[in-house]
């Protein structure tokens, strides 16, 4: 706020504004700057492979099999808070990570907690905590997170360890937190995939009875990630670290505008 003043106190005409203009502006800025940081932290600890993936650059016109309405609809929020999951589905190249990666960032500017994680190296990480003892803590870290992204889903068949593992995450975030799930087999194969029909039902039946569900389809992506280009990031002012700040961290430059005139 200190910083706020003075550049409010340097202006030509900030003797027009009242005290409680200038309180107000302050704390606008104040407001702003926290919220900024708050999600600029929460997308460092999501670690999205793509970082730089933004809803407004989802290229809607594209013949993908995103419905605007739909996907703006989850651009919302809601199912985060309704403890949904969301599944995306669709060839290799159709741009499911990044479209992942896209509503990870926006559940970020929503004040979610994000988490991304490959789905094979996860299984990985999970067979080495168990044997050096961090097993409780990973799964926890796990459950935690307010919108779990697992990638790449049936990749192969699962291993007994591998159907225990994902079962207990399925089992502590079913309908307390949120799971959005990419595979490039649909979900009508998963039941397959996890292959024991008592663990297979077990878990769908956390996952897809309460999930929505994209399907992607059309040639391959990886160079047009459904909107910029692999590598480019989205300009500033099309993806604002906090949903509706465009122009609000400086609220009050307007107001002074406004004053002069």
């Amino acid at each position: 706020m200190a910083a706020a003043w003075r550049e409010l106190a340097e202006r030509n005409n900030a003797n027009e504004l009242s005290r409680d203009e200038w309180l107000g502006l302050m704390l606008d800025r104040e407001v702003a700057i926290r919220a900024d940081k708050r999600v600029r932290n929460r997308l460092a600890s999501a670690r999205l492979r793509f970082p730089e993936a933004c809803i407004e650059d989802i290229d809607l016109a594209a013949p993908r099999g995103l419905d605007r309405r739909s996907t703006m609809a989850l651009a919302q929020g809601e199912w985060l808070k309704a403890h949904e999951n969301l599944i995306v589905t669709g060839q290799t190249g159709t741009g499911k990570s990044w479209l992942a990666c896209a509503f990870g960032r926006q559940a970020a500017r929503l004040d979610h907690s994000v988490l991304y994680v490959r789905v094979p190296r996860l299984f990985e990480d999970l067979a080495l905590a168990r044997l050096d003892g961090r097993f409780p803590r990973l799964i926890d870290k796990l459950t935690r997170a307010q919108l779990l992204i697992l990638d790449d889903f049936g990749t192969h068949s699962l291993t007994d360890q591998q159907r225990f593992h994902l079962f207990e995450i399925v089992e502590e975030r079913y309908r307390r937190k949120s799971t959005l799930i990419t595979a490039q087999v649909p979900v009508a194969r998963w039941h397959d995939l996890i292959a024991d029909p008592t663990v297979a039902d077990a878990i769908l039946d956390r996952i897809v009875h309460n999930a929505h569900r994209v399907v992607l389809h059309g040639p391959a992506a990886r160079q047009s990630r459904l909107g910029n280009r692999k590598g480019s990031a989205a300009p500033a002012d099309r993806c604002p670290a906090v949903v509706g700040t465009r122009g609000m961290f400086w609220p009050w430059r307007g107001l002074l505008r406004r004053r002069s005139e």
